[in-house]
């Protein structure tokens, strides 16, 4: 029984080990990527902004996601980019997060024609790969909060996308430690993902983000 015990505690660290090493990996390769002091000197000929959801609170984004919406207007206004990209959730009828999201950037002032819906970013993952294969995005810059800005920009080296982030942390969010310990696991899962590169839930044909955003309005 000892000996088995030992043996079980031998895998235990292990695999701890392993995990860990994975989630150091990715931060580092990814952490070059990220935009600091505003010096956006290294961006050149961007395609667009790719904000990624983070849910919604009724009719009106969550907290961090108003935080991301507010850091990717910026530079739409900076004119880093001349379009977005909304990724998220729009997997259910009663559930929408990239229309509130592209709500949200019209009444800050953002026009409608250069804002495209993607109503299959069901994931980090996804959202990336759908940016590539279906927007025709080569050279983006992705934001998010900081701790989740790690694993978005390595899974956009793997695709052989040109990404640089910026990160949207301007408060704290309640529940932090939770993802903190939430995004190691996230990106060991998607470093096998970029290693099996599985297609995402849909593709379809392709819609250039160098077009008119409101080809993806599902909305009259």
């Amino acid at each position: 029984m000892k000996k088995i015990f030992k043996i079980l505690i031998v895998i235990a660290v292990i695999c701890i080990t392993l995990v860990l090493s994975i989630n150091f990996y990715v931060v580092e390769i990814a952490k070059d990527k990220m935009i600091k002091d505003n010096n956006y000197s290294s961006l050149k000929d961007v395609d667009c902004i790719l904000i990624l959801g983070a849910g919604i609170w009724g009719d009106k984004p969550s907290p961090m996601l108003e935080d991301r919406l507010k850091e990717g207007i910026k530079l739409y206004k900076d004119s880093i980019a001349p379009k977005i990209i909304m990724s998220g959730d729009h997997g259910r009828e009663e559930y929408d997060e990239v229309n509130i999201m592209k709500e949200y950037a019209i009444e800050q002032g953002v026009t409608s024609e250069d804002i495209f819906m993607d109503h299959a970013g069901f994931s980090t993952y996804e959202s990336i790969y759908r940016a590539k294969e279906i927007f025709d995005a080569d050279n983006i810059v992705i934001v998010t909060q900081e701790y989740h800005l790690y694993r978005a920009l390595y899974i956009a080296d793997k695709l052989d996308i040109n990404a640089h982030g910026v990160n949207s942390d301007p408060r704290k969010y309640s529940g932090q430690t939770f993802r903190e310990l939430r995004e190691i696991l996230a990106r060991n899962k998607d470093f096998i993902n970029c290693i099996i590169k599985p297609k995402p839930t849909y593709l379809g044909e392709s819609i250039p983000v160098s077009g008119d955003g409101d080809i993806t309005n599902d909305k009259q």
